[in-house]
């Protein structure tokens, strides 16, 4: 059956146009990449009832489930009101009713009101990794409420530490748990196994005082990762109670300018990262003039610029004493070039005896 279709507004309701007609993948979002196992049999019910029975885990740790028809989307967002409720409204207290600070009434059998804020995606964080220096998932929630809904797009990827398993340096904010370690030199067994450990896996920062038997550290490019933490048998090393983040700016992914984002903020407190995001919308809207389009927060920082981006994000925030924030940023961009004058290398070949 022939029908007219907005795409624009099924996917603004977090259905995915598919390349078969009138089919769409739903893209249920897990804030964090965490939420409790009893919630698959959600996925299977909405697979096995109006989707093809498969579903995939989205890049940005969505559910995304494929092969739902178009007439089927009405009951499926019926069907998730539940899901929505205990996952966005309890368990990460947003407010439904709000989108982009503007009230908005809420239909709890419409669906998503909006795919603006893309799923906020964290790899495990120190809820189970050794490396983690931060509750990554717990984190994400605390955000879910500043940013979603919202027609404004912004991307978030959170790593538990500076290995960046979650890949912070490739989309619009990124966010790194980070550590501040304290020496305690009585403890401290002059072994070097901290030494080792940050000449291999970190930033070579320390160095043991042949003549004290003691550890020295050139605090300029320690990347708080805690490895020192990790390898020290004597406990000379421990982790600062406070948690910092480094916040990582402006990388994409895509066909036309890729690139890598550049530190904004350094041992930043939590307070201060959650301070920075509330001003996201704001941000937004004053460089879109109110009118939301599907264009991502590296795009709008472009846009602005980073003075202005770093004066209307940093409005009102009080930056904890230990906290940086890079002067400027220049990014660098893969650059595509054409250029038909050029003829290409010719392919030479010379037979062999046998030919």
């Amino acid at each position: 059956m022939n029908q007219d279709i907005d795409i624009k507004k099924v996917r603004l309701n977090c259905f995915r146009q598919s390349k078969v007609p009138g089919e769409f993948m739903l893209q249920m979002r897990v804030p964090g990449g965490m939420i409790n196992a009893k919630y698959l049999s959600t996925v299977e019910h909405i697979a096995n009832t109006w989707g093809d029975g498969n579903f995939h885990f989205g890049t940005r740790q969505t559910f995304d489930i494929t092969g739902i028809r178009y007439e089927n989307i009405p009951a499926v967002n019926a069907y998730l009101e539940d899901y929505i409720k205990e996952v966005d409204t309890s368990l990460c207290d947003v407010d439904m009713d709000t989108v982009a600070g503007q009230p908005q009434e809420w239909d709890p059998e419409g669906g998503y009101p909006t795919i603006g804020a893309r799923n906020i995606t964290a790899c495990v964080g120190n809820y189970h990794c050794i490396c983690g220096n931060c509750n990554t998932f717990e984190l994400a929630r605390k955000i879910e409420p500043l940013i979603f809904p919202s027609h404004y797009h912004i991307k978030i990827n959170i790593a538990g530490c500076p290995n960046d398993c979650n890949k912070a340096h490739i989309c619009d904010f990124g966010i790194i748990g980070t550590a501040r370690m304290t020496y305690h030199p009585e403890r401290c067994i002059g072994c070097g196994a901290c030494v080792r450990a940050c000449e291999k896996g970190a930033t070579r920062v320390l160095k043991l005082n042949e003549d004290t038997g003691k550890i020295e550290k050139d605090t300029c490019c320690c990347v708080g990762c805690g490895e020192c933490v990790r390898a020290c048998p004597a406990s000379a090393w421990t982790r600062q109670e406070t948690k910092f983040y480094r916040v990582i700016l402006g990388g994409r992914t895509g066909r036309q300018t890729p690139r890598t984002g550049k530190m904004f903020l350094n041992w930043a407190t939590e307070d201060v990262v959650l301070s920075v995001l509330g001003n996201w919308q704001k941000f937004s809207a004053w460089v879109m003039n109110y009118k939301p389009e599907y264009l991502h927060g590296g795009h709008l920082i472009d846009r602005a610029g980073y003075k202005k981006f770093k004066e209307l994000m940093l409005d009102g925030v009080t930056l904890n004493p230990e906290c940086l924030v890079a002067e400027d940023i220049f990014w660098q961009e893969t650059e595509y070039r054409s250029n038909f004058n050029v003829k290409p290398l010719s392919m030479h070949h010379t037979a062999g005896p046998q030919e």
